[in-house]
């Protein structure tokens, strides 16, 4: 059994595209929220949405490239380039035969799906653009990032909803930790602020509906009244300890647990207990080989949901203790659906490097009903050597990874 390790990640979010921005943001409270301004969203009754700003896209592509890959798979491939180059790795030196990509996306292509359909329908099956396809799967984000490195070792895209991004760094974790791989790149991405994303979603009364960014997304607030779409990326370099520690690599943190689990309750609602996302929690860290007392931060998966924020908090209480503190950092960056995974995964990365618990912004009263330990409005400094961070999808998917500090 190897012991996995992170020796770099890369991020694009709606709070930064680099490490610097998004750490102050984090420890800021500095929230991506505001009018969409992708497209004229009038007509779906949502106005607000976390997009990302100032992508630099010059840094590592053409314009051409704009036309032959989906945005979702520039995000995943932005953040997968920024990622190797922190952790050092040189490509040159290691066998590409055992690095790997595993990069999940909860609807991929959504955007080019949307144009080409209409373009079908305006003028015919004959006019459908021959990258439609490439453009549109789901598994380009993880297939283009392994063309761009030459990673010739496993290359699988999870598509679990919103869970996707967590689900990706697992499976990579316990590909790694028994052997099967020495590298892999691991997280998530995700580009659907678009009519049909916002609308589709919307239809579903999942969205909120305000017109003040600074109250939209709102967990565990008892006015919350539905999620913020959000956009972005999130990805880790994974490797063994010994392969990190042979390069002399610089290691982060270390993945030490991960669960997996299914509500089998419903389609979109979670279980009003939250019993399968407790269990997977409760899977995650007796894979780490500690004890609920130990966990000190909880990334929630936190949506500003009815639902989704009640449930989850009697899933922690179960699983973990009173002392665990917990926030949702979607509260800065929206809902980037199958790219929270890997957002997220950074967030607690750098809660364990900096010793701190992201705040929950924008919180007026927690709902008396959700019992966890919430960080609001400001950022918390205190010691964190095991972090959890949760991912709960449509389908009854629940994902849940451990990462523990790193000490020398």
């Amino acid at each position: 059994m190897n012991r996995v390790v992170i020796t770099g990640y890369g991020v694009t979010s709606p709070i930064g595209n680099d490490p610097e921005t998004f750490l102050a943001s984090l420890k800021n409270g500095s929230h991506g929220i505001g009018e969409i301004k992708q497209f004229d969203a009038s007509e779906t009754g949502i106005t607000l949405a976390a997009e990302v700003k100032d992508f630099p896209l010059e840094k590592y592509f053409k314009k051409k490239d704009t036309k032959r890959m989906e945005t979702y798979s520039l995000y995943a491939i932005y953040s997968a380039l920024e990622a190797i180059e922190m952790s050092g790795l040189e490509l040159d030196a290691i066998d590409r035969e055992r690095l790997g990509v595993m990069i999940g996306s909860g609807v991929g292509g959504l955007g080019t799906i949307q144009d080409q359909v209409l373009k079908m329908n305006d003028k015919g099956p004959k006019r459908v653009s021959p990258m439609f396809v490439p453009m549109a799967i789901v598994n380009m984000a993880a297939g283009n990032v392994a063309l761009r490195i030459g990673a010739k070792g496993i290359c699988t895209s999870t598509v679990t909803a919103c869970a996707s991004g967590t689900h990706s760094i697992g499976e990579a974790f316990r590909n790694i930790k028994h052997g099967y791989s020495d590298v892999i790149l691991a997280g998530g991405a995700e580009s659907c602020i678009n009519k049909i994303g916002i609308a589709g979603f919307a239809s579903l009364t999942a969205l909120s509906d305000a017109t003040d960014p600074d109250r939209a997304s709102i967990p565990f607030d008892t006015e919350r009244n539905g999620f913020v779409m959000g956009e972005g990326a999130g990805i880790l370099v994974l490797e063994s300890l010994e392969h990190a520690q042979k390069r002399g690599a610089k290691i982060l943190g270390e993945v030490v647990g991960y669960g997996a689990t299914c509500d089998a309750y419903h389609m979109t609602a979670p279980d009003p207990k939250g019993e399968g996302a407790s269990r997977a929690i409760k899977e995650a860290i007796n894979e780490a080989g500690i004890t609920p007392a130990d966990v000190d931060y909880v990334n929630a998966h936190g949506t500003s949901t009815q639902a989704n924020d009640k449930a989850e908090s009697q899933a922690i209480l179960s699983a973990l203790t009173e002392k665990a503190y917990v926030s949702s950092t979607k509260s800065l960056t929206g809902h980037l659906l199958g790219g929270a995974g890997g957002v997220e995964a950074v967030a607690s990365l750098l809660a364990l490097q900096n010793q701190f618990i992201p705040p929950t912004i924008n919180v007026k009263e927690v709902d008396p009903e959700i019992k966890a330990n919430i960080v609001i409005n400001e950022a918390k400094e205190t010691e964190v050597n095991y972090a959890v961070s949760n991912s709960l999808g449509f389908g009854g998917h629940n994902a849940v990874i451990c990462l523990k500090r790193w000490e020398d």
